[in-house]
């Protein structure tokens, strides 16, 4: 913990990393095209490349002290933008039901509206649970796996079942995820700022 304390963070745009993500994000609209027209190979063979791209930006980050705080921001942002691909993609493919695809932007929604009552009380964005960590692994993997079945008919008897169990279980812990998330800004927001008077000092005036 104390070593990622130690860890300058700097306010550089254009170091390698940031370069591979922004390669990622330029890649989703591929990625999406090519889902859209039913080219799975191709689309899995993008999302390859993509994943490939994830992994060397965060290494030549860590390894060569390159982490900016645009880098931070760009990372997830490519991550979920796919994750909304490959739902949107599939959904129009009707490959996976457009439920799934609500329920997940709906807990979204709900994070951005919790992100705004926070920032309205002068508050940070709350840090990232574990669960809301596992629930986007399992979402990131999952719906490419469901992917493989439709590239490959072959082996969907295989990758079918375990996709649709890591997009089940996925989706249940991102709003498990976003239930504490609420939790938690309820609780934030009720703490007094310093200059602000407690409901005591209120109710006694």
């Amino acid at each position: 913990m104390d070593e990622v304390n130690r860890t300058e963070v700097s306010s550089r745009v254009f170091t390698l990393p940031n370069c591979l993500s922004f390669v990622r994000l330029a890649l989703v609209p591929v990625f999406l095209v090519l889902l859209i027209s039913g080219d799975y190979v191709l689309a899995l063979v993008t999302l390859v490349i993509s994943s490939v791209t994830d992994f060397l930006d965060g290494v030549i980050a860590r390894r060569f002290n390159q982490i900016s705080r645009l880098g931070q921001l760009l990372d997830p942002a490519a991550d979920r933008l796919f994750i909304f691909a490959t739902l949107i993609g599939l959904a129009i493919q009707q490959i996976v039901p457009w439920w799934l695809v609500l329920a997940i932007l709906g807990r979204d929604v709900v994070l951005l509206v919790l992100g705004v009552i926070l920032a309205n009380h002068r508050y940070g964005p709350l840090p990232v649970h574990h669960l809301g960590k596992v629930a986007t692994f399992c979402l990131f993997y999952a719906l490419p796996i469901i992917m493989i079945g439709q590239a490959f008919p072959a082996v969907g008897f295989v990758t079918d079942p375990i996709g649709w169990a890591f997009a089940i279980w996925g989706a249940f812990l991102y709003w498990w995820a976003g239930i504490i998330y609420l939790r938690e800004t309820i609780r934030v927001v009720r703490i007094p700022l310093p200059n602000e008077p407690s409901a005591s000092d209120t109710l006694g005036a």
